[in-house]
């Protein structure tokens, strides 16, 4: 899917969050999409508006913003290494809703870029020909994706991420700002790439790797809590 040939929508952003913040400000300014009202589990709802719209339970969205109306984009976090993405992607596909992607319009881009639902593409990433990017994927602000490079689903990639060409990237994987990754190098399922680290050869699934030498760190990337925001964003 080429998210710029995309019909304007009506769109729902699930979220009550800085990055919920920033997608509206995106599509607001950088899309042809309008955003009508935000959603967000019951438990979490704090007040009944936010940025100035409508927010609403996620459980019963679909008594105000029917799923044949209206869109929806879930700009969730990279907790539990994006699976708690994956799980509000899915809950809201179950409600019936079609999910847009954002790719700004400042990215550098061509027109075979192929990129799956619910990606939120920020400004100045340099996405080469032949790039293929699954759904789900965060890429921040500033990356380099070379050429004939396959990102999986649910992928999240912060901020000056080089990327290099013909890289497979399985799904779940984590990539923190500075990383570099070889040509032609596999990063495996759900592994976490640290700030500043180097890697040159395939990792494993659910590996750590940390500092300027690509260094296994001890235990799975899975089983960490949460990642700091400092790594990215």
């Amino acid at each position: 899917m080429n998210p710029f040939d995309t019909p304007a929508r009506r769109v729902v952003i699930f979220g009550e969050s800085q990055l919920a913040s920033l997608a509206h400000f995106y599509l607001k300014h950088d899309s042809q999409h309008e955003v009508v009202a935000f959603t967000v589990d019951a438990a979490y709802r704090k007040s009944d508006t936010y940025e100035e719209l409508p927010l609403v339970d996620f459980e019963t969205v679909t008594e105000q913003y029917a799923p044949d109306e209206y869109a929806m984009f879930l700009p969730v976090s990279f907790k539990q290494m994006s699976h708690l993405r994956r799980d509000k992607l899915e809950a809201a596909r179950a409600k019936g809703y079609d999910i847009i992607s954002y790719v700004s319009s400042k990215a550098t881009t061509w027109p075979d870029l192929d990129v799956g639902e619910n990606c939120f593409v920020f400004e100045d990433n340099t996405i080469q020909p032949y790039v293929k990017i699954g759904e789900n994927c965060v890429l921040w602000s500033g990356n380099h994706i070379g050429h004939h490079t396959a990102i999986g689903n649910h992928v999240f990639i912060t901020s000056q991420v080089v990327i290099s060409g013909a890289c497979t990237i399985h799904d779940h994987a984590f990539f923190g700002v500075n990383a570099t990754i070889r040509d032609e190098t596999v990063i495996g399922e759900a592994t976490l790439v640290g700030m500043g680290a180097l890697i040159t050869k395939d990792t494993e699934p659910y590996s750590i790797h940390l500092g300027a030498k690509g260094k296994i760190a001890p235990g799975k990337s899975i089983n960490l809590d949460s990642l700091s925001h400092k790594s990215g964003g």
